[in-house]
């Protein structure tokens, strides 16, 4: 209903964003009066004329400046005067005047803290709710809450006090997860949970929302990303035949579908990070071979895609009546006859349908096994691999990058910048004894249950002497073997005289 009028307004140069009964507006001017001559006004008397009465006084309104003195405009619409205020809060984001959104950021902390605190009660070092349903609860609900809107105020998360009120929030829920004491540090109980900082992690989300709206991929600022075709530009579904997939599970089923007067094998292969895909085309016996490569970050899925998209194509060109393609991937045929698929080859390839379908022409679609001795397959197999390996040598026939390289991309740099951050702390020196790099300490922090017992030998706040006697609890740190000799993790592992058969028998093993 209310889409000319947006459309009116965008025309005009102001930006509109509009959410169910909900409006914003964004919009400049020399003064208030100027202000609300053009843009009020124009939206009061397109409702008076669509019979539609907006509501003066539940509207607000803000002033974004950077000015630290200016005249605080008197805005009025019909007669009445609108709101001025300091924060408006636009699904579930609020936003200041200052765009400083530290007001938002205290929200989703407190809301975090709320569930952390019910949560404590009921996980505790040695009993209560195990590791994962605690971390379950934080991937699921905690995390969500965190990051919802990055996009809007991630650039906030690069300020210390932000910085400062995340890490309390993951501190409590990493020390559950991994059954450490409340002293442990925030270093080290995020290395011992295998759990990404958030600040990097509110970066990457906001970095990933730029690029999938067009920004450029960091490191491959030339090459576009793939994005879904918009809903408005793809085929309508009326205007596009459904086609049927059939499974094949052997050769009998295949002989038994081979009818067709064409048939396609396609296929996509990866080998030492190139692409290639290729499409047989078989009558009585082959007659026709495409190879096609692709960008070296492409993936197998992409390269599926574009064979069976390419054979499209070729049908569309062909003069035969009935056509097959095989392939042996699930998830490029499902895509394929999916009709609300917005894949930009999925687009490409329903357009592609649709021609052919007025061509009267006939097509099927089977999905068969890979490597089962089957001909044709084994043959498209056979040269999307010779067009992986000869692929530096033309320019790729695909080269739109995948959003999972995307993230491996911002998903690396963010890493690297909480090992930067583990290596130069002061904090968790005893864990970086054991774990001195984050991304192999999460493949091995991911292979055994944490318990009590290993998180105080990890991090070295437990029953170790030394611990307790740092916070004034025992009188002396001395180690049961020599009262002089301090009780600390090294001593216990590599010294203390009283476990020297626990210490043979772990070095025989490791040796064995």
């Amino acid at each position: 209903m209310l889409d000319p009028l947006l459309k009116s307004l965008e025309r005009r140069g102001y930006y509109v964003q509009a959410f169910a009964d909900d409006i914003v507006m964004v919009f400049d001017g020399a003064t208030a009066l100027e202000v609300q001559s053009v843009a009020l006004e124009r939206v009061r008397v397109w409702g008076i004329e669509n019979k539609l009465k907006f509501a003066p006084h539940q509207t607000n309104a803000m002033v974004i400046t950077r000015k630290l003195k200016f005249d605080t405009p008197h805005l009025r619409m019909g007669g009445i005067d609108i709101g001025m205020s300091k924060e408006i809060k636009l699904l579930g984001v609020t936003i200041d005047d200052k765009l400083t959104y530290n007001t938002h950021v205290a929200n989703i902390c407190r809301k975090a803290i709320g569930i952390y605190k019910q949560l404590a009660r009921a996980a505790k070092v040695s009993w209560g709710l195990h590791p994962e349903v605690v971390r379950t609860i934080y991937v699921a609900v905690v995390e969500p809450i965190v990051l919802y809107g990055a996009s809007v105020w991630g650039s906030a998360a690069e300020k210390i006090g932000v910085q400062k009120q995340l890490n309390t929030i993951q501190r409590g829920f990493a020390q559950k997860m991994c059954r450490a004491y409340r002293t442990v540090s925030l270093n080290s109980a995020l290395v011992l949970a295998g759990v990404l900082p958030l600040d990097p992690w509110i970066h990457e989300a906001a970095s990933l929302y730029r690029i999938k709206k067009g920004a450029a991929v960091p490191g491959l600022c030339d090459r576009e990303i793939e994005r879904l075709t918009p809903a408005m530009e793809a085929p309508h579904p009326a205007q596009t035949s459904q086609l049927e997939l059939t499974c094949l599970k052997d050769r009998d089923d295949v002989d038994a579908n081979s009818s067709c007067a064409v048939k396609i094998f396609t296929d996509g292969s990866k080998i030492d990070g190139k692409v290639g895909a290729a499409s047989v085309w078989e009558g009585d016996a082959e007659t026709k071979t495409v190879k096609l490569y692709l960008s070296s970050y492409c993936t197998v899925y992409q390269a599926e895609l574009l064979a069976i998209c390419v054979a499209t194509r070729k049908i569309n060109k062909h003069t035969a009546n009935t056509f097959a393609i095989y392939s042996d991937s699930m998830a490029a045929l499902q895509t394929v006859t999916n009709l609300g698929a917005l894949h930009p080859l999925a687009t490409e390839r329903r357009e592609n349908i649709s021609s052919i379908s007025q061509q009267n022409k006939a097509l099927s679609l089977f999905w068969i096994k890979a490597h089962v001795g089957l001909e044709g397959n084994e043959r498209a197999d056979h040269l999307a691999k010779e067009a992986a390996i000869a692929s530096a040598k033309r320019k790729p026939d695909y080269d739109l990058c995948p959003v999972s390289f995307a993230k491996q991309i911002l998903r690396f740099e963010s890493l690297r910048k909480w090992g930067e951050r583990y290596g130069s702390g002061d904090t968790a020196k005893i864990t970086k004894m054991f774990l001195p790099n984050v991304v192999n300490a999460y493949k091995i922090v991911r292979k055994f249950e944490p318990s009590s017992q290993s998180t105080q030998l990890l991090t070295g706040h437990g029953g170790i002497s030394e611990y307790p006697h740092r916070f004034k609890c025992k009188s002396s740190p001395g180690c049961i073997c020599d009262p002089n000799v301090s009780e600390t993790v090294p001593h216990i592992i590599l010294e203390c005289p009283a476990f020297c058969k626990e210490r043979y028998d772990i070095e025989n093993k490791i040796e064995g």
